[in-house]
């Protein structure tokens, strides 16, 4: 990378001159200062990752831990203090051996124990011994946790046939250190196996959780661990247990945005016309459904749980939000329902464009799949931190672990790292797919386009601009930072009396947030454009582009609003259907799963993989009409300055200024009309 201070001549010029407008001309490297800030800021990405995987452990978190502080399925440490901590679990014998340095547990009568069976079972479940009579003392449950083979799938009476499972099955529910020979010869058998009846459970993807299948336990143990359980347990709870679900959904909404790609591809007036119509369907169907959902929950809810509950809010929230959605959108439809014919002949305009780098339409999976694996390492390393903890012994040889100092600032810092370098990634495409644009647009020869422009536009991005891309990104995630702060803030008072007033002040100020982010978003977009045509910073870039766009026609305007606006409506037909699918889906397993969560996440995700690769054809759509700002910028249509734009550009601009002269010639017409009317006597 030639920074800093490397210059770039990409034409004969010689000796670099001052003007505003020099499309292709000079490059040098810009904002390098934010370049350096970036690193230094990974470097501390690094050191936390590298934290993580020192002190967290994941598998207490995916699948589940014992009250020794056992993960169960896998080997395990001894805690200093805790004898039965250190098992192995992963090939657990039947009967094991207490050490003699360990017979101090005041629970254990027999400390040497015979083995008896040489089979060995994987205990990769959670089973809770008192299930039936679960209570909260001080933030801890009162029932004692152990790893088991299998949960009991029938009532269990008596200790003989506690015995019996345990002998069958090799899953022993009574303390490790009691041999399951002496389940009904121990005096101590009552304080060392389960409370009976031990009622039939079974294994739900709730971290492996054993979960009694009798109505009257299974609401109290609903009541008490599912809402007792940490709201992060919950929502990851409900993520895995629908993970299939998840996953299918997910790749219904790739399979529906390329669908899209390929109609604005070839789009034409009947495609627009079916397009609209799908949207409307869809708006209206979604919103309906949710409706109906959230009536049928208010007329069927378990009151005993708050999973229940809140996918109640949930909907609630979902169907809100949904109408007021569904109602902008058709009132924008039914107003700008006149442009559709300018739309399909803009799209086509377009995608000449695109022909010249066809390329250009499977840049989304590149920066699909670098996002998926960035993703993937962040979450890797956020739950690592959140298992982060030490082990602490308490009364009976039992073990909790604390959090450590500072794992909150932790969180906050792989917060920023997610959103910063989430929008530096897709600010590269953009400036990519710009960039490879302004190539072939700032090109007097239309008959021999330029070779490898994405390459070449690539390689200028990574040789003189990363650091406009790291500020332009850092920007976005400034705003982003408040929205998430109010959030949290919303969330964790949740539940608490507030009063009307703050609620309101709340609401505006996301929604105040999430407009910035928007405006913000479209102002560094030109900016990054310009840099693309300039290869000035940032800064310049944005004032330039700003200074450009306000004496560009409002016309034109409007026909690059209205488009966007189509763009847009096809992101919103992929979230439609597939909001649509994951209700269908997720409504058939409410009990103790918040499928509210995980449905918001596969609409987040389908919104994402819609922008992702429809983004392409709105980057080309606002760099067009820069590129054609720019060219009426330093170009008059002369021999000695002719216009770079093609003839087909030209006879769109010159088709849309014709109608708009109609337009008001006819509006000047009927006002002048209705100034010379006079009132005739009635007779």
């Amino acid at each position: 990378m030639q920074c800093p201070g490397a210059q770039y001549l990409a034409s004969a010029e010689r000796t670099p001159r001052r003007r505003e407008w020099r499309p292709q001309l000079y490059r040098k490297c810009t904002d390098t200062t934010w370049l350096f800030l970036f690193f230094l800021f990974w470097t501390g990405l690094m050191f936390i990752t590298g934290y993580s995987v020192a002190a967290g452990a994941t598998g207490r978190l995916l699948f589940g831990y014992d009250s020794f502080g056992n993960v169960c399925g896998q080997k395990n440490s001894p805690v200093e203090g805790a004898p039965l901590s250190g098992q192995d679990m992963t090939l657990k014998k039947s009967s094991l051996s207490v050490p003699s340095q360990e017979r101090h547990w005041s629970l254990v009568p027999t400390l040497h124990i015979s083995i008896d069976d040489p089979s060995r079972h994987n205990t990769r479940h959670v089973f809770f011994m008192n299930s039936c009579h679960l209570e909260v003392k001080d933030v801890r449950l009162s029932s004692t946790v152990l790893c088991v083979a299998s949960c009991p799938g029938e009532q269990l009476d008596t200790l003989e046939e506690v015995q019996l499972f345990a002998d069958n099955n090799g899953s022993f529910l009574c303390v490790y250190s009691l041999n399951s020979v002496n389940y009904t010869q121990n005096p101590n058998a009552d304080s060392l196996c389960p409370r009976l009846p031990v009622p039939p459970s079974k294994s739900f993807p709730l971290f492996n959780r054993c979960v009694p299948q009798t109505p009257e336990c299974y609401s109290l143990f609903a009541s008490v661990l599912i809402n007792d359980v940490d709201i992060l347990h919950r929502i990851l709870s409900g993520i895995m247990s629908g993970r299939d679900t998840i996953l299918g959904l997910c790749i219904f909404a790739l399979a529906l945005s390329l669908a899209m790609m390929v109609t604005f591809r070839f789009i034409t007036t009947l495609l627009v016309h079916i397009f609209i119509a799908l949207i409307i369907v869809g708006l209206l169907f979604v919103c309906g459904v949710l409706w109906w959902l959230y009536y049928d929950y208010t007329h069927d809810l378990s009151i005993e749980l708050d999973t229940e509950r809140e996918n109640m809010k949930c909907l609630l929230g979902f169907a809100l939000v949904s109408t007021v959605i569904t109602v902008v959108l058709l009132g924008l439809i039914f107003v700008l329902r006149k442009r559709i014919k300018l739309t399909v002949e803009l799209f086509q305009v377009i995608n000449k464009a695109i022909s010249n780098s066809p390329f250009l339409l499977f840049q989304p999976l590149w920066t699909f799949a670098i996002l998926i694996s960035f993703w993937v390492f962040w979450m890797a390393v956020l739950l690592s931190l959140g298992t982060a903890g030490a082990a602490r012994v308490i009364e009976g040889g039992q073990v909790e672990y604390q959090p450590l100092v500072g794992i909150r600032y932790m969180w906050w810092y792989h917060l920023i790292g997610l959103i910063w370098t989430s929008e530096f990634i897709l600010t590269c495409q953009h400036m990519m797919v710009a960039g490879a644009l302004v190539t072939c647009y700032f090109n007097r020869n239309k008959n021999d386009p330029p070779d490898r422009p994405i390459l070449w536009s690539l390689s200028i991005l990574f040789r003189y601009h990363q650091g406009t891309a790291i500020k332009g990104s850092f920007l976005i995630t400034v705003t982003r930072i408040p929205r998430t702060i109010l959030m949290y803030v919303s969330t964790a008072l949740e539940g608490k009396q507030r009063g009307p007033c703050s609620r309101c002040v709340c609401r505006h100020c996301f929604c105040c947030s999430w407009c910035l982010d928007k405006c913000l978003r479209q102002f560094n977009q030109n900016a990054y454009t310009t840099t693309a045509i300039n290869g000035t910073d940032f800064c310049t870039s944005a004032q330039g582009a700003l200074q450009l766009l306000s004496k560009k026609s409002s016309h034109l305007t409007s026909v690059q609003c209205f488009g966007d606006f189509i763009i847009f409506l096809g992101k919103v037909l992929v979230v439609c259907f597939t909001v649509f699918g994951g209700l269908m889906a997720f409504n058939y397993n409410r009990a103790l799963q918040v499928w509210a969560i995980p449905l918001l996440l596969v609409a987040f995700f389908a919104y994402f993989v819609a922008q992702s690769f429809l983004s392409v054809f709105e980057t080309v759509l606002d760099a067009l009409f820069l590129c054609f700002a720019v060219d009426l910028e330093t170009n008059d249509g002369s021999s000695e300055k002719p216009y770079f734009m093609d003839q087909e550009f030209l006879s769109f601009v010159k088709r849309i200024n014709r109608v708009n002269a109609e337009r008001a010639q006819g509006a000047e017409h009927a006002s002048r009309n209705e100034e010379g009317a006079e009132l005739q006597p009635v007779v």
